[in-house]
């Protein structure tokens, strides 16, 4: 079978070509799908704009997607910027400046904007007004720019961090989850298809467990197979021994456990003696950033039940002595 892959520009990333492009393309999310359809097309038969909205969860769940999907379905141009590119006033007002009529701006890593950023979309949203200061001192004065009517879409991996009044300014949010094996399994098989892959239904199975319910993960995952199928298998089928060789390669075990997740689970278990051990503390113990254990190993390790989170910190569950083979503690 000729992959799709080998009909497109070499310069396009191989994770664009994966996304979905249309609705029925994108498994899992059904509620999320459900809602914001209903959304877009009230809007479509009002010839409005539709609302601002926010994405909120874990990195990998479909937000980006999600925001290509809106932008198809509303025939609008999508324009893209994130928290940590826009530093000062000025980097936001000039892309305010350049939104056109019915535009759709997304605005990924929302929670990294500051507080004076936050403030120039206020107005913004809510009255399409971009206010800018000009001068200095006594001689400062305040000008309002029309904006033309977006919609504006914002993702974050922490809504905690968004401000009150710039979570409010959002006409709905939206909060992905985490995906189920089955939709996993799915990802994977149209991802296969259009890398071309031949690919057994075991060896589908066993990489979507490994996948932390996260169709990145999961692509990221399929990818490194085909790699080392093309190198060790000729190019043959992907079997369920391919996929067992791959992931031993990458230290990748059954849950999907990465190096450094059972180096955390083993700080708490050996170090702190199971826990609880606060976060600044097994930060610094792993000499790491507190934010890289909160947003991208701990959501996951709690999700299957390896770590719990208490008032006094974090503490390995029974499950995480039991699948590190560590002799195990009861929990107090």
């Amino acid at each position: 079978m000729e992959s799709e892959v080998n009909n497109i520009n070499d310069t396009q990333a191989i994770d664009v070509i994966l996304r979905p492009t249309k609705w029925d393309e994108y498994v899992g999310q059904e509620k999320v799908k459900e809602q914001l359809k209903i959304m877009l097309e009230a809007s479509k038969r009002r010839n409005e704009v539709c609302d601002h909205v926010l994405f909120y969860g874990q990195a990998g769940l479909g937000k980006t997607t999600l925001a290509h999907l809106v932008a198809r379905e509303m025939g609008a141009n999508l324009k893209i910027t994130s928290g940590p590119s826009l530093e000062k006033v000025g980097d936001i007002a000039a892309v305010l400046t350049n939104i056109e009529q019915g535009d759709v701006l997304f605005i990924d890593e929302a929670h990294r904007l500051n507080r004076m950023n936050e403030e120039v979309l206020y107005p913004a949203m809510e009255e399409r007004k971009l206010n800018l200061i000009v001068g200095k001192g006594p001689t400062a004065r305040t000008i309002a720019l029309d904006l033309p009517p977006f919609m504006l879409i914002a993702a974050t991996t922490r809504a905690n961090l968004l401000s009150g009044p710039l979570r409010s300014r959002f006409g709905a949010s939206f909060k992905l989850d985490y995906y189920n094996t089955e939709n996993i399994q799915s990802i994977i098989e149209r991802s296969a298809k259009i890398l071309g892959m031949k690919i057994d239904q075991k060896a589908v199975s066993i990489i979507a467990e490994a996948s932390r319910f996260t169709p990145r993960v999961a692509n990221r995952l399929l990818k490194r197979v085909r790699d080392y199928g093309e190198v060790y298998n000729q190019g043959e089928a992907i079997s369920e021994e391919i996929v067992k060789e791959t992931f031993k390669m990458l230290e990748i075990d059954t849950l999907g456990l990465e190096p450094y997740d059972r180096r955390l689970l083993e700080m708490i278990i050996d170090k702190f003696n199971g826990g609880p051990v606060g976060v600044a503390t097994l930060a610094a113990a792993l000499n790491d950033d507190r934010g890289n254990i909160e947003d991208v190993h701990e959501p996951f390790l709690m999700s299957i039940g390896l770590m719990i989170r208490t008032p006094s910190g974090r503490v390995a569950t029974d499950h995480a002595y039991k699948h590190l083979g560590k002799i195990s503690k009861k929990l107090n």
